[in-house]
C-alpha cells in the first residue's frame, strides 16, 4: 500500500490517495470468498475489502429463522473473523467510481486507487417501492424474512397464528434467493396444520411472474405442492401498496384488458420487497442499462468495458438467480481470470451459469435446485433432484451453513461434482 498523487475528472489534483493492487468493493460472501481465494492462490496479493459493516451475516438461514428452525445469532458473525489474513479491511461505504482513473471514492472522501478491481456489494432492498410497508413493516402482521430485523417477527406471527388470511409474495424485479418467498410459505403451512388452525386459514400465493419457479422440472414439482398443499396461487399479482389501518394488500394484476388494481384483506402477510442494484452502482460508469448491474462478460466475469474490472454475485449482470451458491461457482471463474491478467495470461476460467436455489417445502422436505444458464436442472447428486427429500432438508440446515463458514469463506473448495460419476 503507498500514496500518490493523481489527476480526478471530479476535482482538482488530489494527494494522499492509498493505493492497493486488488481492491474488492463489498465483503459479503463474494468479496470475502473471492479474497479467501487469492490469498490461497498467492499470499503475497496486496488486496483490500471496502465494506461497511461489522457483522457478517448468513442470509440463506433467515428462511429457516422465520420458520422458527434456526436461531438469528447463529446467522451472525463479526466481519473482522471472516476477513482473511492479510487483507485490509476497509470500513467504510463505497459511493463513486473513476473507472478511467482505477479509483473508488467512498463516502467519506477516501480515495482508492486500485490496478484492479472486484465488485460485489450485493444487491439493495427498496421498501419504499411498495407504498405503505416502510411504516407497516414489523407489525399488525406484516414481516418480511429479507432483514434480519424481521425474520425472527415471521416465526412469532406463525407460531400464534388463530387463523385467517396468510398471504405471501414475489414481486416484478429480480431479488436474491428466488425460492425464499415461498418456501416461508410451506413451512408456514405445516405450522398452522400443526396448530390446528390449517382448515381456517386461506394460504395465498401472490406472485407477479406467471409460474412458481422458472426452470423446468423443478417448477412442476412445485405445482404439485402448493396442489397437494391446497394453496391459493395468483399469478401476475404485484404488491403494490399495503394499508395498514384497513389490513389491506394492494395489488397491481396484469390481465388481458391490461393493469387492474385488486385488495386483498390479510391477517398475516410476508411480504418480499423489491430489489435492484444499488444506487452507487446504477449512477455508476460501470452500469450497463436497464437496470444498472455492473456489465460483465457472463462467462469470463470481466467487465465488458474496462478490462481490469470484474464482478460476480447479486449486483452483477450475470443472467442466473442471485444466491451464494452462484457465488460458489462464480468466485473460481473470477480468481483464475483475475490472477491470469495479473500475469499477462489468457483468461481461462469460466463460469456456465450454475446456481443452486434448496426449495424448502416443509420442515424435513427440500428439493435441491440447481441448474445453470440453459435453464437445465444439474444436479451434483445421483438421484431425480426434482423431488422433496429428507436428506437435502439436513443439506440445507445443517451442512451447507457449516460449509459457508468453514470452507467457502475460507477459500476452500467443496465442490460435489465428483458424486456426478456415481448417476446411473
Amino acid at each position: 500500500m503507498s500514496s500518490t498523487t493523481l489527476q480526478s475528472s471530479n476535482s482538482d489534483t488530489i494527494t494522499d490517495i492509498t493505493r492497493h493492487q486488488i481492491v474488492i468493493v463489498g465483503g459479503g460472501a463474494a468479496g470475502i470468498t473471492v479474497a479467501a481465494q487469492l490469498m490461497r492462490k498467492d499470499s503475497r496479493l496486496d488486496i483490500a475489502i471496502i465494506e461497511p459493516s461489522d457483522k457478517h451475516y448468513y442470509q440463506p438461514a433467515w428462511t429457516l429463522v422465520g420458520g422458527g428452525a434456526y436461531n438469528m445469532d447463529d446467522t451472525i458473525k463479526d466481519e473482522k473473523d471472516c476477513i482473511p489474513p492479510g487483507v485490509k479491511w476497509i470500513k467504510t461505504y463505497a459511493d463513486q467510481f473513476e473507472p478511467a482513473n482505477n479509483l473508488v471514492i467512498t463516502k467519506d472522501g477516501k480515495r482508492i486507487q486500485y490496478q484492479y478491481l472486484v465488485v460485489c456489494p450485493g444487491i439493495q432492498i427498496d421498501w419504499h417501492l411498495v407504498e405503505g410497508l416502510k411504516d407497516a413493516i414489523g407489525k399488525n402482521g406484516v414481516t418480511s424474512n429479507y432483514s434480519r430485523d424481521y425474520a425472527p417477527y415471521t416465526w412469532e406471527l406463525l407460531k400464534n397464528f388463530k387463523g385467517g388470511t396468510a398471504i405471501f409474495t414475489f414481486p416484478a424485479t429480480p431479488i436474491k434467493c428466488g425460492g425464499a418467498p415461498q418456501k416461508i410459505m410451506y413451512l408456514a403451512d405445516d405450522t398452522f396444520r400443526n396448530n390446528g388452525v390449517r382448515e381456517k386459514t386461506r394460504v395465498m400465493y401472490c406472485t407477479a411472474v406467471g409460474k412458481m419457479f422458472p426452470i423446468p422440472g423443478y417448477c412442476e414439482a412445485l405445482e404439485k405442492v402448493v396442489a397437494r398443499r391446497n394453496i391459493d396461487v395468483k399469478y401476475q399479482h404485484n404488491l403494490k401498496a399495503i394499508k395498514p389501518e384497513t389490513k389491506e394488500a394492494i395489488f397491481a394484476v396484469t390481465t388481458s384488458n391490461g393493469v387492474e388494481d385488486v385488495s386483498i384483506k390479510y391477517d398475516f402477510i410476508h411480504v418480499t420487497p423489491p430489489m435492484s442494484s444499488p444506487d452507487f452502482i446504477k449512477n455508476s460508469p460501470l452500469a450497463v442499462q436497464p437496470g444498472g448491474w455492473v456489465d460483465v462478460n457472463k462467462t469470463t466475469l470481466q467487465h465488458n468495458v474496462y478490462p481490469n474490472v470484474f464482478a460476480l454475485g447479486d449486483a452483477s449482470s450475470l443472467p442466473t438467480s442471485k444466491t451464494a451458491a452462484a457465488i460458489r461457482k462464480q468466485a473460481p471463474a473470477l480468481v483464475e481470470n483475475l490472477y491470469s491478467l495479473i500475469q499477462s495470461k489468457q483468461l481461462t476460467g469460466s463460469y456456465n451459469g450454475y446456481t443452486c436455489c434448496p426449495l424448502i417445502t416443509g420442515y424435513g422436505k427440500t428439493i435441491m435446485a440447481e441448474f445453470t444458464y440453459e435453464n437445465k436442472p444439474d444436479s451434483s447428486f445421483p438421484f431425480d433432484p426434482t423431488q422433496e427429500r429428507y436428506s437435502m432438508w439436513l443439506a440445507k440446515r445443517y451442512i451447507l451453513p457449516w460449509l459457508y463458514w468453514n470452507r467457502m469463506l475460507k477459500g476452500a473448495p467443496f465442490e460435489a461434482d465428483r458424486l456426478k460419476s456415481l448417476k446411473g
